[in-house]
């Protein structure tokens, strides 16, 4: 195999990993996951990707890698007075949904229908709160914070994919040095994967499961399959639903949440540069594989690492990791002039982070976007 295989795939899993790791963490303590949950969470998460992306890669001979939901780790980060064995509920359902999406039309048909001002409104009001947290952060921490900001803004100007893996680096490295963080153990013990029985509570099914599910959806899997198309190949919808929706049911039960069609990563595995002939690209997607088994087995180290950090160091880079998928969403929500009023309701009600009756704001910034959308287009 060409080693532009190899080097393409370990750049893209390392900015995959690298640079929303901590936003996965922060989902994992909002849910009181414990250190092994969380370890086990990583884990499967880690070969959940490796998994699905060998099989999609060799099943159709086109390049295909997976992604962790981005946005769904910062749904579950949000959400409060939900226990891991409910999430793991939510995360099955969710993964069933996607799957069932592939095999049922009407599903799919009504995913479609959903107005997509009002989806990425739902998607920036759960995104806007952890970026709003990193001026907290660096007036907490400024000697740390700034400097992450000013080589995030920099690099960001080269190459934007790995920004926010260079602010982790200057974080990391001004921290340890510095003596904000001490050095831990580091040792590497395998990790384990522990299996947690899901609890189906209604409400966190209806308000976190559903709305992990949408913003996967249109969040990920979408823009996933439009990065496929325009580098020049045919998305094989189906099989990737039903793939990426069967792994992330199966690996919800060892605590991790849905994987999907990566977009960001997915363009650094797609270029001319990684393999000349294009009937032999898909390799990409073994290699890349390869290294998520990698970066799963060592993520002990790596979770080790990391929790020795500072809190503002974390909460950082979470907002500087954001801070793409949010102009993205905002981009999104207000482009359609008939669905900006209603995205801005939803933006508002999914922001404020209030729940009712134990479901999340997500849930009822959707519905709140929707009656208002429902309402305009009954008085036209």
């Amino acid at each position: 195999m060409r080693i532009s295989l190899f080097s393409a795939a370990l750049v893209a899993a390392l900015v995959g990993y690298g640079s929303t790791i901590a936003l996965v963490l922060a989902a994992a303590a909002a849910v009181g996951a414990t250190p092994e949950q969380t370890a086990s969470w990583v884990l499967a998460v880690c070969f959940a990707k490796a998994l699905g992306s060998a099989v999609l890669s060799t099943w159709n001979r086109v390049p295909m890698v997976l992604a962790w939901s981005t946005p769904g780790a910062a749904l579950i980060a949000a959400t409060t007075g939900v226990s891991m064995p409910e999430a793991v509920g939510a995360f099955v359902l969710a993964g069933v949904l996607i799957a069932l999406t592939a095999a049922v039309r009407p599903l799919g048909r009504a995913v479609a229908a959903l107005p997509d001002g009002i989806a990425a409104a739902m998607l920036a009001g759960v995104l806007l709160p952890f970026c709003l947290k990193g001026a907290g952060a660096a007036q907490g921490l400024p000697g740390l914070i700034l400097p992450m900001v000013v080589v995030f803004v920099l690099v960001r100007l080269w190459n934007p994919a790995v920004a926010v893996l260079a602010a982790l680096a200057t974080g990391v490295t001004l921290a340890f040095g510095s003596g904000a963080a001490l050095w831990p153990a580091l040792t590497v013990p395998l990790p384990a994967p522990l299996l947690i029985w899901p609890a189906f509570a209604p409400d966190v099914l209806l308000g976190l499961g559903v709305p992990l599910y949408l913003v996967t959806m249109a969040s990920q899997n979408l823009p996933g399959f439009a990065t496929m198309r325009a580098a020049g190949y045919a998305p094989p919808v189906t099989r990737a639903l039903a793939v990426t929706g069967g792994i992330s049911a199966l690996s919800a039960l060892f605590g991790a949440h849905t994987v999907n069609m990566a977009a960001i990563t997915a363009a650094i595995c797609l270029g001319d540069d990684v393999h000349p002939d294009r009937d032999q690209r898909w390799k990409v997607g073994l290699a890349y594989a390869g290294v998520w088994v990698l970066l799963g087995l060592f993520s002990p180290a790596i979770l080790t690492l990391l929790a020795a950090l500072p809190p503002q160091v974390m909460a950082a880079l979470v907002a500087l990791a954001l801070l793409g998928p949010l102009m993205g969403a905002l981009t999104a929500a207000f482009a359609a002039e008939r669905t900006r009023f209603a995205a801005t309701m939803t933006l508002a009600v999914s922001a404020s982070g209030v729940a009712a009756f134990g479901i999340g704001a997500a849930f009822w910034g959707l519905v709140a976007g929707l009656l208002v959308f429902g309402s305009e287009y009954w008085r036209r």
